[in-house]
């Protein structure tokens, strides 16, 4: 068998630098030195204890970055009972804004000195949302964050979260719980009154699914903004977020001559109607005005480019780990209900309604 010895630079195979194992582990009383500081305060600056000064705390970091110390999170959780990691439960981990959100999660616990572990759900049943939260119990997870858009997982978390400080995303059952949300209902009024604005005598929604909070808030808003102008609300359309069900009932909204504007539930069911419309050859925004919901990337590079509703996700995830995080230092939430705000992004594919 051929042995791969390193370079004199200390580099192998494919640019990896090797391991020096002749190199001592660098300890918390190397750290302590380096910032000229006891080991008591390293390990209180490790520990996010409040008691210790900004400047030392920095002088700390700094010397552990530079020596390259690694903490052993094991041992230093058998003694404290913290693990300095939190739990996420989420059913979507893939869509445009919970992938955003989570993302965001991610970087925020890491810059407040935390790991994330995260447990994808494959179903909403009580049982597996138990199972979940059971996993992350046994990691000795210090909060915990859970992406519940559904009623179904609400209700399946209700009695669950109390075990360890939570957050919860976009709603909670449990009234001790703060909950972080993006201004679903406010984005979706200002979609609706933008187009009534414009002259549409009515807007028609394509709405997410029933049991989705998201989708409820956003019926919400259509609605209200709809009776303020003294407007009744037609029929709402609901699909399932997906481009698919979009096309279908943009195929439904293509028979009908009444339509002049739709305001979308999301940006992909928005797609899938300007499609079925273009194959009958309705056009956007000359026939019929389209807003959206989410911004995602492809929005801008639709024909025509699409106006939509633009959520802050990353703001969303930085403010549930803030949320948490304060909370894991003794501070109580200044309110049990954070509501992100969104922007109305005005493109291509909305205009004053056609001509009679």
């Amino acid at each position: 068998m051929a042995v791969t010895r390193p370079s004199e630079s200390g580099v192998v195979n494919g640019d990896v630098p090797a391991h020096d194992l002749t190199r001592p582990s660098v300890t918390m009383n190397d750290v302590a030195a380096a910032a000229n500081v006891s080991a008591q305060t390293v390990s209180r600056v490790l520990n996010d204890h409040p008691n210790v000064r900004r400047g030392t705390r920095e002088r700390v970091l700094t010397a552990i970055q530079q020596l390259g110390y690694r903490p052993n999170t094991a041992a230093r959780a058998l003694v404290t009972g913290r693990s300095r990691t939190l739990g996420v439960i989420t059913f979507d981990a893939v869509g445009y804004g919970p992938a955003t959100i989570l993302q965001a999660i991610n970087i925020a616990a890491q810059d407040a000195g935390y790991f994330v572990s995260i447990v994808p759900l494959r179903s909403l049943d009580p049982h597996a949302v138990a199972e979940a939260m059971e996993r992350l119990l046994g990691q000795s997870i210090d909060g915990l964050i859970t992406i519940a858009p559904q009623e179904q997982m609400e209700r399946a978390l209700l009695g669950l979260t109390h075990q360890v400080p939570a957050v919860a995303l976009d709603g909670s059952l449990d009234p001790s719980t703060p909950v972080v949300t993006v201004d679903e209902e406010g984005g979706a009024r200002q979609a609706t009154e933008y187009l009534l604005q414009l002259g549409h005598k009515t807007v028609l929604h394509l709405a997410g699914p029933a049991d989705s909070i998201a989708a409820t808030g956003r019926i919400a808003g259509w609605r209200a903004a709809l009776a303020a102008a003294g407007v009744p609300a037609p029929e709402v359309l609901v699909g399932d977020w997906s481009t698919a069900s979009g096309y279908q009932l943009g195929q439904q909204i293509a028979a009908r001559s009444d339509t002049t504007a739709v305001f979308a539930g999301n940006d992909q069911m928005a797609l899938g109607m300007m499609c079925a419309l273009a194959e009958r050859g309705i056009r956007v925004p000359e026939d019929i005005s389209v807003v959206g919901f989410d911004d995602i990337p492809e929005a801008a590079y639709l024909i025509p480019r699409l106006s939509t509703v633009r959520p802050d996700f990353a703001e969303t995830g930085r403010r549930c780990v803030k949320v948490l995080v304060d909370q894991l230092r003794g501070n109580n939430p200044a309110t049990m209900y954070t509501i992100v705000p969104t922007e109305l992004v005005v493109r291509r594919s909305t205009a004053q309604p056609p001509r009679t």
